[in-house]
């Protein structure tokens, strides 16, 4: 598993969850405000993160999204759409606590995600 970036390891998945989605490309994973229960993980294809009509970012093969949804329950804060044909691995929070269980490097890694993609919307921020 990687510890810097925000790829997770298909390997730690396998015992947490069997279950993989297909997504066809320009099919909606969920929209802004959608409530959540659970984050994913891209197995193979891309997906874009949307707020309002701005790409906030591309993400591929072995990156999360959706990942406030087990931390906050708030209602989601972006659309996430598939831009290619896609299999995403659904996470509920009873599997992100498994995962983090059996290995805290899969916790850290995922926190290490939330604070890029915060310094990164920091950085479009006027006057920071």
């Amino acid at each position: 598993m990687t510890t810097v970036g925000s790829f997770v390891d298909f390997a730690l998945l396998s015992p947490a969850t069997e279950e993989t989605r297909s997504v066809k490309a320009g099919e909606v994973i969920f929209e802004e405000g959608d409530v959540g229960h659970e984050f994913f993980v891209v197995k193979s294809g891309t997906v874009a993160i949307l707020h309002g009509n701005k790409t906030l970012q591309v993400l591929g093969e072995g990156e999360i999204f959706g990942e406030m949804a087990l931390i906050d329950n708030e209602p989601r804060s972006a659309t996430a759409i598939a831009q290619s044909q896609c299999a995403i691995v659904p996470v509920s929070e009873k599997q992100f606590l498994f995962m983090s269980s059996e290995s805290p490097y899969f916790a850290l890694n995922v926190m290490r995600v939330l604070a890029k993609r915060l310094r990164a919307s920091n950085n479009f921020l006027p006057g920071v």
